[in-house]
């Protein structure tokens, strides 16, 4: 079994989403993400990657969070998807961050109201930047992963197109900026 074979497998109109998404967190509410701890935003991240299933993100946020000093329950928590020895104050925006991933973005906005409810606002939004930042960064590193594999013994992984590799790596040259200035602009919330 490949390594990958549980990893998402992104089309070229799912990555344009993630991406428009991630750069309008950007614009807009990069400042809120300065209101989580970078542990919290590490947890955050791992929650995200655990169900994506990105392994370059995963060993890069797990290796941050023994970093930051987890303890070894709660990051096998993380890591497994299960949610019961996460610190109590964490719980509601890492089980928001574990369904927006599930849901590949289209969140329900019942749910994101009750993160505004229990975290205030400006912190809510920046616990969406965060998320969407990470997706962002899964679906780039689990293309990457899979173009990589399709040069190694590991070979192609099932369902993964060579053509959308090539776009998804391609992205930082011609999408992300284009997303980034079509963003400065928008002024409906994304």
């Amino acid at each position: 079994m490949n390594e990958n074979s549980e990893s998402r497998i992104y089309g070229k109109r799912e990555y344009i989403t993630i991406v428009n998404k991630a750069t309008y967190s950007m614009v807009k509410y990069k400042k809120y993400m300065k209101l989580i701890s970078k542990e919290f935003q590490t947890n955050l991240m791992l929650a995200v990657t655990e169900v994506n299933g990105c392994q370059l993100c995963n060993y890069y946020h797990t290796k941050n969070a023994i970093d930051s000093g987890i303890s070894n329950e709660e990051l096998q928590s993380l890591l497994s998807g299960d949610q019961k020895n996460v610190k109590p104050e964490e719980a509601q925006a890492l089980v928001f961050a574990q369904h927006y991933a599930f849901e590949k973005g289209n969140y329900s906005e019942e749910t994101f109201q009750k993160i505004i409810e229990h975290y205030g606002k400006e912190k809510a939004y920046g616990i969406l930047a965060t998320v969407r930042m990470i997706s962002f960064g899964n679906a780039y590193g689990i293309s990457f992963g899979n173009f990589k594999n399709r040069f190694t013994k590991k070979g192609k992984v099932k369902n993964s197109k060579l053509i959308n590799e090539l776009f998804i790596l391609s992205s930082p040259i011609i999408l992300f900026p284009f997303t980034l200035l079509i963003n400065v602009f928008r002024k409906k919330r994304y």
